[in-house]
């Protein structure tokens, strides 16, 4: 897996445990939701560390629990 695919994968997730939608978590995040569909859709291939921290901050969660997953080990290049 790549790792805009496991970006993608675990807002997923989040999006799902937590019965958020991404664009309210964007905006509560303090950014605009087009970044991460952005993202989604495979229009950023190179995903940003801030984009990830806003959606997190806006989902309730630290950068440490969205990546506290296994499936990040194991990227690809």
């Amino acid at each position: 897996m790549k790792l805009n695919e496991a970006i993608v994968k675990r807002i997923y997730e989040i999006c799902e445990e937590k019965s958020l939608n991404i664009c309210d978590a964007s905006l509560k995040g303090g950014m605009s939701p087009s970044a991460i569909y952005d993202l989604i859709k495979g229009r950023t291939k190179c995903s940003k560390v801030i984009t990830v921290k806003r959606f997190c901050e806006g989902a309730g969660i630290t950068l440490k629990e969205f990546f506290d997953k296994d499936y990040f080990n194991d990227i690809e290049e």
